[in-house]
C-alpha cells in the first residue's frame, strides 16, 4: 500500500510540472518583462534628462541674477 501512495505522489508531481507553462507562454512573460524593462529605462533617461535641464535653467539664473547685481552696483559714469 505504501509502494502504490508513493507511486500516485511521484506521478502526481510528474503530472504537476509537465502542466507548466509552454514555450509561448514563457516567450510571452519574457517579452512582457523586456517591455517593462525598457519602458523604466526610458523613464529613468528622461527624468535625468529633465534634471539636467533644470540644472541648466538654474544656473541661467543665477549668472543673471549675479550681472544685474553687478551693474546695479557698478558706479555709473556721470555725462558732461
Amino acid at each position: 500500500m505504501k509502494k502504490l501512495f508513493a507511486l500516485f505522489i511521484v506521478a502526481g508531481m510528474v503530472a504537476f510540472v509537465a502542466c507548466g507553462p509552454s514555450a509561448k507562454e514563457k516567450a510571452a512573460e519574457k517579452a512582457k518583462q523586456d517591455s517593462i524593462a525598457q519602458a523604466d529605462s526610458m523613464r529613468k533617461v528622461d527624468s535625468i534628462a529633465q534634471i539636467d535641464k533644470a540644472k541648466q535653467d538654474s544656473a541661467a539664473k543665477a549668472d543673471s541674477i549675479a550681472k544685474a547685481a553687478t551693474e546695479k552696483k557698478a558706479p555709473e559714469k556721470k555725462k558732461k
